[in-house]
């Protein structure tokens, strides 16, 4: 007699089966891979949804504008970098509907506007860039994807006071993400990454190199506060959601950290550099005066995507 699968082992084996797809594309500073079993956080999430029988709901803070450095990046709006990456991710909830028939769905939660200010690019750029994501998911008939920003939730109040309102609500204390930095590794590391970015992403400084570095690592508490407060926020929007990371994450952290295009560091993403596809057709992503140096500047619909090696 053919034995059935029970509900729970049925939930059991299409949720690992649904991580299994997002493992080989996990962001971490670890060196040996981990079973899908490492991973109770995301496991218990997925089989939630998968109990239900409903889409799985992904969200990934991220994609927030374009980086102000002009040597990084190749303008203001989203590019081919950006393109590959939405197309991955609604690809990854494709793959999804193959053992969920439900499938899956991806929320980008754009969070320029959280830290605009002290990464020093405008609103109205921030604006331009949400907007023209949402324009490329259409074009690109990405269905499973959607943009979430600060303007569904707060409307049309000046940036300046969502950030006020959100930072008050939800950020964690200085004194206490200080205390934090110093007594915990993957903190520290999330610290040094975002100062050494904030260094980077500052273009002509009237200042000195220690001047710069000085005021970024202040800047840097700043940002991991109000990073923190989005993803509160979003959490009380989505409570239920998988929650993916753009940076590095622990193996078993409640946040999945996601690569979203090969790159030669682990902090690499599509808004801090440019694309460059080469000779044999894969793609990869360096900063924009490296790219430069390895192919030729190819134009899409009157603007600049991305570098083509020879």
């Amino acid at each position: 007699m053919l034995m059935m699968p029970t509900p729970d082992a049925q939930t059991t084996r299409i949720s690992t089966a649904i991580l299994n797809l997002l493992l080989p594309h996990h962001r971490t500073t670890g060196q040996t891979p981990a079973p899908a079993t490492a991973f109770p956080h995301q496991l218990r999430h997925i089989s939630a949804f998968v109990r239900d029988g409903a889409p799985v709901v992904f969200t990934l803070p991220g994609f927030p504008c374009k980086s102000p450095n002009p040597t990084k990046v190749l303008g203001r709006l989203p590019d081919q970098g950006e393109r590959l990456s939405l197309t991955f991710l609604d690809t990854l909830c494709t793959e999804i509907q193959r053992h969920h028939p439900p499938g899956a769905r991806m929320i980008i939660c754009s969070d320029g506007h959280i830290f605009g200010d002290l990464i020093g690019v405008p609103d109205d750029h921030i604006d331009a860039y949400s907007d023209e994501l949402r324009t490329e998911i259409g074009r690109l008939g990405l269905e499973r994807l959607s943009v979430f920003d600060l303007r569904d939730v707060l409307g049309d109040l000046p940036h300046p006071v969502k950030r006020t309102q959100v930072h008050n609500r939800y950020a964690p204390a200085l004194d206490d993400l200080r205390a934090e930095i110093h007594a915990n590794d993957h903190t520290l590391a999330l610290y040094r990454g975002i100062t050494r970015f904030l260094v980077e992403d500052t273009h002509q400084w009237p200042g000195s190199r220690s001047a710069l570095q000085r005021t970024c690592r202040q800047n840097a508490y700043g940002v991991i506060q109000r990073s923190r407060a989005w993803g509160d926020l979003i959490a009380e929007h989505h409570p239920n959601a998988v929650r993916l990371s753009i940076h590095p994450q622990p193996v078993g952290a409640a946040k999945f950290g996601i690569r979203l295009l090969n790159a030669p560091d682990a902090w690499t993403t599509p808004w801090h550099s440019a694309a460059l596809r080469r000779a044999d057709g894969t793609w990869t992503l360096m900063p924009r005066e490296k790219a430069e140096r390895h192919g030729s500047l190819v134009h899409v619909d009157g603007k600049p995507s991305h570098f083509q090696q020879a």
